[in-house]
């Protein structure tokens, strides 16, 4: 009997020990100069608490954590997030067999997260620029519908995937063939129908509610229709649950989203908006917000003459909420570059560190890009000023863990630089 009781101390000790040893450490990190990014603006010689992968307190009264790191006062921001590129979907732009952004029967089902690979060489090097996530977006193929974002992490695990199906994309504006007033056509019929069938849906069930329980009545109920899935998809968008985010750039296409948004109450998001500048009252009163390259300064198209370098500055004070992006996923660590470029043409620091991380979390209802309790533990400790040139990334924490900024490129340089008795195209 007692060696009965032995064995099942033993099992118990060795759950807990399990238990224990999955759950990661907690951490204080201290003395730090804490850019929020939310109203508490930036607190000097302040503490971050972080546990089990979220923001537990911000300057608790006590620390208490199972490590204790020291920031020395250097700055701590969210981690950045980039977004409208296909970061873990393309290795090789030049090699078709690296490419799973698009097919061309991709419609607005098209889930592309199916073909994430977190260990694509391209996601520590983007880490080395301070993202820590990331919206990834697909191609998609012939319909207007490019397909469904996700979310993921930087981790480089194979469940960085956080969240899927996040938004509906779709590409509007300039056609090679034909005209632009089709697809503006096609979008608001399939909301109209949509919106027809969910209130004959809605009033044949309170119908069958308040009919008396006859014979007759039972005869006309019937089983409610199976939805498609892209029919689930679009009333998804009519509900306010899935963004939609519209490519365009030409300000009349915008006036028609806007249109739309206010008939039918969707969550609109506007990538690209070069003419957005012309329209920023209706934008800002309608609460859009848009998403953009501070860089984009030459026009590529007549729908894009009226891009310019202090764009990004004049829209965020016009009252919209502008997100930078990256539409290269190869070039994405270049983010915070982009945010300085922005701030040389009129942005603030405050405004640019808001547009590469809670702005783009706001848009995509991402539960991260500030620090605040509840948030999602993604941090990064940087040297200096995170928009200057020479500043790195002296610590990572992604969902509460840290991680190396260490990148196949460092390790290139390495076995091309260091001694060896092995040919140059070698290392040991």
């Amino acid at each position: 009997m007692n060696k009965i009781k032995l064995f099942k101390a033993s099992l118990v000790a060795l759950a807990l020990a399990t238990v224990c040893s999955v759950n990661a450490e907690s951490l204080a990190i201290t003395n730090a100069t804490i850019h929020t990014v939310t109203e508490q603006g930036v607190l000097t010689n302040a503490t971050v608490v972080i546990d089990d992968g979220k923001i537990i307190a911000i300057n608790p009264d006590k620390i208490d954590a199972d490590v204790v790191f020291d920031a020395m006062g250097k700055i701590l921001t969210p981690g950045l997030i980039g977004s409208m590129n296909s970061l873990g979907l393309v290795e090789v732009n030049a090699v078709s067999r690296t490419r799973d952004a698009s097919d061309k029967k991709a419609d607005i089902t098209f889930d592309a997260s199916l073909a994430f690979n977190p260990r694509s060489t391209v996601v520590p090097y983007t880490r080395k620029g301070g993202i820590t996530s990331n919206v990834t977006v697909p191609r998609g193929g012939e319909s207007m519908f490019k397909g469904q974002t996700f979310v993921t992490d930087l981790s480089g695990e194979f469940d960085s995937v956080f969240i899927k199906e996040n938004a509906v994309l779709i590409d509007l504006g300039a056609k090679s063939k034909g005209s632009r007033a089709l697809n503006l056509q096609k979008l608001r019929y399939k909301l109209e129908d949509a919106q027809k069938a969910l209130t004959k849906a809605a009033e044949e069930a309170l119908d069958v509610k308040t009919a008396k329980k006859d014979k007759k009545a039972d005869e006309k109920k019937k089983d409610p229709k199976e939805l498609k899935r892209d029919e689930k998809i679009i009333n998804a968008i009519l509900a306010g649950d899935k963004p939609l985010v519209a490519y365009a750039d030409r300000a009349t296409d915008l006036l028609e989203l806007l249109k739309l948004k206010a008939e039918f109450n969707i969550d609109l998001v506007i990538a690209g908006g070069a003419d957005a500048i012309l329209i920023t009252e209706q934008i800002a009163a309608a609460k859009v917000p848009v998403i953009f390259g501070a860089l984009d300064n030459l026009p590529s198209s007549f729908d894009s003459i009226h891009s310019s370098l202090e764009n990004t500055a004049k829209l965020t004070q016009a009252g919209i909420k502008v997100s930078l992006a990256i539409d290269d996923a190869h070039n994405l660590y270049q983010l915070r570059f982009e945010a300085g470029n922005a701030i040389a043409n009129g942005l603030t620091k405050e405004q640019a560190l808001a547009a590469v991380t809670a702005n783009v979390a706001d848009a995509f209802n991402i539960n991260a890009g500030r620090i605040a309790v509840g948030k999602r533990a993604d941090l990064v400790l940087w040297s200096a000023d995170p928009f200057e040139l020479s500043t790195k990334v002296d610590k990572m924490w992604i969902n509460g863990k840290e991680y190396s900024t260490q990148s196949r490129q460092d390790e290139l340089r390495k076995r091309y630089t260091t001694n060896s008795d092995m040919p140059r195209g070698y290392t040991k």
